[in-house]
């Protein structure tokens, strides 16, 4: 008789059944995917980003096709919080699965205000903090960069909500464990990672830029190199959970992540490919911890043999 693996995970305050969840940005609200994923059998839902208002996001073009995966430049359109608990909630409590909005804003006030008004909602299990986002009070520069400013809104936040924040980090730093380590020190719960690295693409024969917004962001397999490597050194460099993002396309790909040291993994551009991809990788993984004679997800994280 096969023992069914124990594949329950701690992100952060928020128990998983499983580590596998959906990136923001790239699975809608969650309710967009039912026709192709049950929501029951991901572990969590990170839904798109929500502001304190409305958002149309950036003109388009705004998605470019690039050699092993995607550019994009949505700028962050959304329904903003209060549409979202008005409007969506209701529908995902119809699941078993661990919400998470992603939080965005343009000062710490912008994402204090978010929080407090998702503070009050029990679906929301926790909140993913994108410091990706420029600061307008700092020339624009992205809280993510100046360890700082993404403690700066890591403090805010916390000040405003109980529930477990998760914090969503940039690659686009010299070394991402300092910024890790400082988001820890104002009341990070767990850290996600790795956001979109920055790029851009020229379309020779007009010699304009392919995204109307000129630069975007990189996702898809070609990051995955990067964002392994830093899952690694964070892993190393924080107590609290790691979450891990960047070209997770394969159930090969979830368990590297694991192995080096990620709580959970969460499936982004993939889904966009493969729309079944989060509940196929859950499946993987079982099979893989049975045929290898694993009993908890837990002798599996952090097992690199160096």
């Amino acid at each position: 008789m096969t023992i069914k693996p124990d594949m329950r995970v701690d992100v952060g305050g928020v128990v998983l059944k499983n580590p596998v969840m959906t990136a923001s940005g790239t699975f809608g609200y969650g309710l967009e995917f039912t026709d192709y994923v049950d929501l029951n059998t991901v572990g969590g839902i990170v839904v798109k980003g929500l502001s304190i208002e409305p958002s149309k996001g950036n003109p388009p073009p705004r998605i470019v096709e690039t050699a092993c995966g995607m550019l994009n430049a949505i700028g962050l359109e959304n329904i903003g919080i209060r549409a979202f608990i008005r409007d969506k909630i209701p529908q995902l409590e119809a699941y078993d699965t661990a919400v998470f909005i992603n939080v965005y804003g343009k000062t710490e006030d912008d994402y204090a205000r978010v929080a407090e008004l998702a503070d009050a909602v029990p679906k929301i299990a926790g909140m993913e903090i994108n410091i990706s986002c420029p600061n307008v009070t700092q020339g624009g520069l992205a809280f993510g960069v100046d360890p700082c400013a993404a403690a700066g809104v890591v403090k805010a936040v916390r000040a405003k909500t109980k529930k477990p924040l998760m914090v969503k980090l940039t690659p686009n730093v010299t070394d991402i464990t300092v910024v890790a380590r400082r988001v820890e020190d104002e009341g990070a719960d767990s850290v996600s990672l790795i956001n979109t690295l920055t790029g851009m693409a020229i379309d020779v024969k007009s010699r304009r830029p392919k995204l109307a917004n000129v630069v975007g962001g990189l996702s898809g397999p070609a990051i995955k190199p990067v964002a392994l490597r830093m899952v690694f050194q964070v892993a190393r460099a924080v107590k609290i959970p790691v979450v891990g993002i960047g070209g997770i396309m394969t159930t090969e790909d979830a368990l590297e992540f694991i192995i080096a040291g990620a709580s959970a993994i969460q499936t982004g551009t993939a889904n966009f490919v493969n729309p079944k991809v989060a509940g196929e990788i859950v499946a993987g993984i079982e099979a893989y911890m049975i045929d290898n004679g694993i009993e908890r997800l837990s002798e599996l994280r952090g097992s690199l043999i160096l």
